[in-house]
């Protein structure tokens, strides 16, 4: 297995009592990790920039107690194919489901932060019959929540600026070749609420991530594809509204205070909490808190 791993010069990481597993997923490969209850109840985790499916490892072990937990990498993240073209958010969730059904699964939860959540958020109005659940953790939704413009007051700047940089041709590969290590320690540092939140060694592994064999121009695709993602979005909601019980997760230092109320307008059932003493990254700061939130909620899916 481990020979089909696309991404050779980015090292594993590895999680006790989970496997690394890497599927055809309608035509790219997608690294998948894999563990829990073997015939529970699935769940599937999706991240974000600047991060790969390690965002989740604090996790995973609580949820495994009672599900089958599957973790997976986005088309150009951590140990994914990184293809050229294709990473609007409906391209992207197409990818994803296919992989899930590649793994067996034909019946699931989804869980996703940040970037993640705007696959997931696709993925739902695409393929609603096949999910249980649904959780979105701090993300604003392109053609629903994202802000189509970036705040300049440097009160607010700071959250959003990146969106723009992130979709001006070439400029960025040529600024950030070379120093992901300290682009992405920026955004892990300054978006936790505490700055000690990553250690050395995850730091390294999510820039190397992002730097190993055209992950930069993958991750910055999912930018520049955003327009087409909020096109996509818009259209599929003038035809359906979201059925699926929908949890949204903030955090008392996050981007989106209220990701309940940011969703209820597109999705029928929604419900919200707030994590204390958590910035944007909610499942690396307070993991606990996550994992007892989605446990209740998938578990009352089931």
């Amino acid at each position: 297995m481990l020979t089909n791993n696309p991404v050779h010069d980015l090292p594993l990481q590895h999680l006790t009592g989970f496997t690394h597993r890497w599927v055809d997923a309608d035509g790219v490969r997608l690294h998948a990790v894999e563990g829990g209850r073997t015939g529970g109840p699935a769940v599937v985790l999706l991240a974000g920039f600047p991060q790969t499916w390690w965002a989740w490892r604090k996790v995973m072990p609580r949820l495994a107690e009672r599900f089958h937990v599957i973790a997976i990498d986005l088309p150009g993240q951590g140990h994914s194919e990184r293809p050229e073209r294709g990473y609007d958010t409906h391209t992207a969730a197409a990818h994803v489901h296919a992989a899930v059904k590649a793994l067996g699964v034909s019946s699931y939860c989804l869980v996703a932060h940040d970037i993640g959540a705007w696959v997931a958020f696709s993925l739902a109005l695409n393929f609603e019959n096949h999910l249980r659940r649904v959780a979105l953790l701090d993300a604003g939704i392109p053609g629903v929540t994202l802000p189509e413009t970036i705040f300049t007051d440097p009160d607010r700047a700071w959250k959003t600026w990146h969106f723009a940089f992130h979709t001006v041709p070439e400029l960025p590969e040529t600024l950030l070749a070379g120093r992901e290590r300290e682009y992405v320690g920026w955004f892990l540092t300054v978006k936790a609420l505490s700055p000690s939140t990553f250690d050395d060694t995850e730091l390294d592994h999510y820039a190397a991530a992002v730097a190993a064999d055209g992950g930069l121009r993958a991750s910055l695709a999912y930018y520049r594809d955003a327009a087409e993602s909020a096109r996509r979005n818009r259209e599929a909601l003038q035809q359906r509204r979201l059925t699926v019980p929908v949890l949204g997760i903030s955090s008392s230092h996050g981007s989106i205070p209220d990701m309940a109320a940011s969703l209820s307008p597109c999705a029928d059932n929604t419900t919200g909490i707030v994590v204390p003493d958590a910035g944007h990254f909610i499942p690396d700061e307070q993991p606990d808190a996550v994992a007892d939130a989605l446990t209740g909620f998938l578990a009352d899916g089931h």
